[in-house]
């Protein structure tokens, strides 16, 4: 009998144990936020979002970057808690649910070493550079440099919306495709002085010693410029919690201070 006690105590301890062990570490899942992110939000808001967020709440975030694709497939299959993009839910996500939230209107920017020579370009002249017509930046004015074409790769959502707005779905010729939206940057700095990409603002204004190049004269944090894309916060339902929490925080007066500061414009919930 004194045996069978000891064995019960012993039972009870454990799934007493199990139970604490079961509540703290929900408590610690609570306390931390799964983030898939676009590579392109990342380096142009999010990375000051997320440390501005930790710091005022103390909720923790995971984020793992990829393409505004890769990050929605994450967030299907249930390995992140929320993701974001650089551009629009397809209709398919919508009839399954999904929630977006549109936080910041992004220039697209026309990236260049400054020893092109050129300040400003025309939409055909630009399309043409892209294109593989224009191969000298001696032909608009600039340099005698052969222009070295660099996109990011075709899946991103970078490259899906140059080709949408700025190519009107032309075909690009490039010289070098990076693997993602943000490494074109790397790329235009160390390759040969005629490099030409293109990326967010938000992510090009922290490179000085690359040239943002203006188009038809207006630079791209004027009002009037002509390419720019949609950062999204994407949820597979309706936020609540620390996501919510998350979600509000991007669109307070501090997260539109962060978008302001990297050239971009906020949008009103």
């Amino acid at each position: 009998m004194k045996l069978n006690g000891i064995l019960k105590i012993f039972l009870i301890s454990l799934m007493l144990g199990a139970w604490v062990l079961v509540s703290a570490s929900t408590v610690t899942a609570q306390e931390v936020v799964k983030y898939s992110c676009s590579n392109q939000v990342y380096a142009a808001f999010s990375k000051e979002h997320i440390a501005a967020f930790t710091k005022t709440t103390g909720v923790k975030v995971n984020v793992k970057t990829a393409s505004s694709g890769s990050c929605l497939i994450s967030l299907g299959r249930g390995f992140s808690d929320i993701a974001s993009t650089a551009r629009k839910l397809y209709r398919r996500h919508e009839v399954y649910g999904y929630r977006e939230f549109p936080v910041c209107k992004d220039p697209i920017a026309v990236i260049a070493r400054k020893e092109c020579g050129i300040d400003s370009l025309t939409k055909e002249q630009l399309q043409d550079i892209f294109a593989g017509e224009i191969t000298n930046w001696r032909e608009v004015g600039g340099a005698n440099l052969t222009v070295m074409v660099i996109v990011p790769g075709k899946n991103t959502a970078a490259h899906k919306n140059f080709r949408r707005h700025v190519m009107k779905l032309k075909d690009i010729k490039q010289d070098f495709m990076a693997y993602d939206s943000t490494m074109v940057v790397e790329a235009v700095k160390n390759f040969p002085c005629g490099a030409v990409s293109f990326t967010s603002q938000g992510a090009a204004v922290h490179h000085k010693e690359l040239k943002t190049i203006k188009i038809e004269g207006l630079s791209p944090t004027a009002e009037d410029y002509p390419y720019y894309q949609i950062f999204y916060l994407i949820t597979k339902k309706e936020p609540e919690g620390n996501l919510k929490k998350f979600i509000d925080f991007a669109y307070s007066e501090e997260g539109a201070k962060i978008i302001r500061n990297n050239g971009m414009v906020p949008i009103a919930r």
